[in-house]
C-alpha cells in the first residue's frame, strides 16, 4: 500500500478540487483511521450501530488539523465508498466541528465528476436540509454513549471558508 502523504498532494484549491482518501464507508460502524506512521488503515475501534457513518469519510492528503490529524473530509455519494481508494472532490464547503474541546473541522465535497447527478451539486445549498440535518445530529451525538456532551457542531462555512481551512492546514502539515 502507498503512504498517500507521499503519493499524493491536497489538490488544486484554486479550483476548489481536493483530493480525498477514503477510511470508513458510508452506513459503517467501523473507526477506521489512517495510521501515518505506519502508512496503513487501522481498525481503530466499533461504534454501536446507531452511530453507523452517515456519509463516507476520509482525509485529504498532506494537511493538519488543529487536531494534530491530517484533515477530515466528508463525502457524499449515493453509495458507499470502500476503504483505500481516493478520488478527486469538489469542495462544497465545511462542517465546523469540535471534539474534546479540539477544532476537528469537516471538510464536505462531492466527486468532482459525478455524472449520476450530472454534477448538479455546486455548493452546500444543494445538499437537502433534511441530510444536513442528519450530519448535525450524528456528529453531535455520536460520542454520546462514551463521552456524552464531547462533541459541539459550530455551524456550516460555505467553500471560501472551506478552502481557508484546508490552505490553514495545508501549512500546518508543511510546517510540521
Amino acid at each position: 500500500m502507498a503512504d498517500f502523504n507521499k503519493t499524493l498532494n491536497p489538490g488544486n484549491l484554486s479550483e476548489s478540487i481536493v483530493n480525498v482518501v477514503i477510511e470508513i464507508p458510508a452506513g459503517s460502524s467501523h473507526k477506521i483511521e489512517w495510521n501515518r506512521e505506519l502508512a496503513a488503515f487501522e481498525l481503530d475501534r466499533v461504534e454501536p450501530t446507531i452511530f453507523a457513518k452517515p456519509v463516507n469519510y476520509g482525509f485529504i492528503p498532506q494537511t493538519l488539523d488543529e487536531d494534530g490529524d491530517e484533515l477530515d473530509a466528508l463525502v457524499v455519494t449515493n453509495e458507499p465508498l470502500p476503504t483505500g481508494i481516493f478520488l478527486k472532490a469538489k469542495i462544497l464547503g465545511v462542517l465546523k466541528f469540535e471534539d474534546d474541546g479540539e477544532v476537528d473541522d469537516k471538510v464536505i465535497v462531492v466527486p468532482a465528476d459525478d455524472r449520476q447527478t450530472g454534477d448538479s451539486i455546486q455548493t452546500l445549498d444543494d445538499l437537502s436540509e433534511q441530510f444536513k440535518s442528519q450530519l448535525v445530529h450524528h456528529f453531535s451525538h455520536y460520542k454520546d454513549l462514551k463521552k456524552p456532551g464531547s462533541t459541539i457542531v459550530k455551524g456550516w462555512g460555505g467553500v471560501d471558508e472551506a478552502k481557508q481551512v484546508i490552505d490553514e492546514s495545508i501549512q500546518r502539515w508543511d510546517n510540521r
